[in-house]
C-alpha cells in the first residue's frame, strides 16, 4: 500500500518538514449533517485568536487516551530496547506513548524518527498538531463540554472540515467520549457514546505545545505496518505496539480503525517481526499474554509484564493484568 499525501490541494509552499501522506478517505456524511452550537465547518478564518500560553518546559505527552498505551511501562520498555540505533520506527504509534517518553529522557539522540498507523484520522491530527497548531488549540476552544454537541459532532463528515478543525474534533471526541475510548463501526464511523466526566480537560494547550514541537522533524504517514520492510534498515529500531490478541471471547479491542486487526494479521506482523531481525534491526512488540502470541515468538526473548488496564465496562474488573514484550536482537 503506497501512502498518499493529507495535504489540501491548493497551491504548494515551501516548508522543511517531513511530508505527510494519507489516502482520501470516502466520505460518510449525512444527507443533512446535524446543526450544531458553533459556526461549523470550523474554518480557521472564522476562530477569534486565542492567546497561546508557552510550555514551562518540553515535556510532551500522549495528547489522546489509547487503549493499551504504555506510559506506565515506559522503564521496562527502556530496559529492554537497544541504547543505541540510527532511525526510530513505530509502525502503530496510537497514543505514541513510547515516542514521546523517549523524547522527553532524551534518548532519540539525533536518530531520524518515522511514525505511522493505519488510523487516517489519528494520522491527520499528529500533522495538524505538527503543522498548524495554533488553529487546532483555537477550534478546541470552540468546543462546550455538552452532550448534544458532542453528539452532533461526531455524526459530522470529519473530512469536510479544514484539517486543524478536524484534529479538534478527535480530540475533542477522545476527551469527552466514553472511558477515553477510540472505536470506529465498520461503516468507518467514530460510535463512542458521551462519557460521564464532570470537568474534562478538553483543551491542554501548553502539552499540545510540545507535542508539536516534538513532532517538528518527524516522518508522519498513513501506512499499514507491513510498510516498514520498506523502509527500516540494519541498526535501525522498530517498535509495534498493536491491536492485542484477545485473551478471552469478549477481551477483544480492535475497532481502532475500518476492518479491525485479526489472527490473520497478526500472524502477518510476526512474520514481518521475524524478517527485520534478520535483516538486522532491533525489533521489539508489546502485545497479550496469550498462549498464541508465546508460541509465535517462542524463538525470540519473551518478557512478561503487568500493566492496569480500564478498557472494561465495569469498574469491579479494571486491574493490573498480564502482558508480554517480545525482544528481537539482531544476530
Amino acid at each position: 500500500m503506497s501512502a498518499k499525501s493529507t495535504r489540501p490541494s491548493a497551491a504548494p509552499t515551501p516548508s522543511r518538514k517531513p511530508p505527510v501522506r494519507a489516502r482520501p478517505m470516502p466520505s460518510t456524511r449525512p444527507s443533512q449533517a446535524p446543526r450544531l452550537r458553533l459556526v461549523t465547518p470550523l474554518d480557521e478564518g472564522l476562530i477569534a485568536p486565542t492567546p497561546l500560553p508557552v510550555p514551562a518546559r518540553d515535556n510532551p505527552r500522549p495528547f489522546v487516551k489509547w487503549v493499551g498505551g504504555k506510559t506506565q511501562l515506559l522503564g521496562t520498555l527502556f530496559d529492554l530496547m537497544p541504547t543505541r540505533f540510527t532511525a526510530y520506527h513505530e509502525a502503530f504509534v496510537g497514543g505514541g506513548a513510547l515516542f514521546f517518553g523517549l523524547t522527553r529522557a532524551d534518548r532519540l539522540g539525533n536518530a531520524k524518527v518515522f511514525l505511522s498507523d493505519v488510523n487516517q484520522e489519528l494520522i491527520s491530527t499528529y500533522a495538524a498538531i505538527r503543522d498548524d497548531v495554533a488553529n487546532v488549540i483555537r477550534a478546541l476552544h470552540q468546543h462546550p463540554h455538552d452532550r448534544d454537541h458532542y453528539y452532533a459532532l461526531r455524526a459530522a463528515d470529519p473530512w469536510s472540515l479544514p484539517a486543524s478543525a478536524r484534529a479538534a474534533r478527535l480530540l475533542y471526541l477522545n476527551r469527552t467520549g466514553f472511558n477515553g475510548l477510540y472505536r470506529v463501526n465498520q461503516s468507518g464511523g467514530f460510535n463512542v457514546p458521551f462519557g460521564r466526566y464532570d470537568n474534562p480537560k478538553i483543551c491542554d494547550a501548553e502539552n499540545l505545545l510540545a507535542v508539536s514541537k516534538a513532532l517538528r522533524t518527524a516522518s508522519i504517514e498513513h501506512r499499514p505496518f507491513q510498510t516498514v520492510l520498506e523502509r527500516a534498515s540494519r541498526g535501525d529500531f522498530v517498535y509495534f505496539d498493536p491491536p492485542y490478541v484477545p485473551v478471552s471471547a469478549t477481551a477483544s479491542f480492535v475497532g481502532y480503525a475500518k476492518g479491525g486487526f485479526n489472527l490473520d494479521a497478526q500472524e502477518q506482523l510476526a512474520t514481518v517481526f521475524d524478517t527485520l531481525v534478520r535483516r538486522g534491526v532491533h525489533v521489539m512488540l508489546s502485545n497479550s499474554d496469550a498462549p498464541w502470541v508465546r508460541n509465535r515468538y517462542r524463538d525470540h526473548q519473551v518478557v512478561r509484564v503487568a500493566a492496569r488496564r480500564n478498557v472494561n465496562s465495569k469498574g469491579s474488573d479494571r486491574g493490573p493484568v498480564g502482558e508480554i514484550v517480545v525482544v528481537g536482537k539482531p544476530a
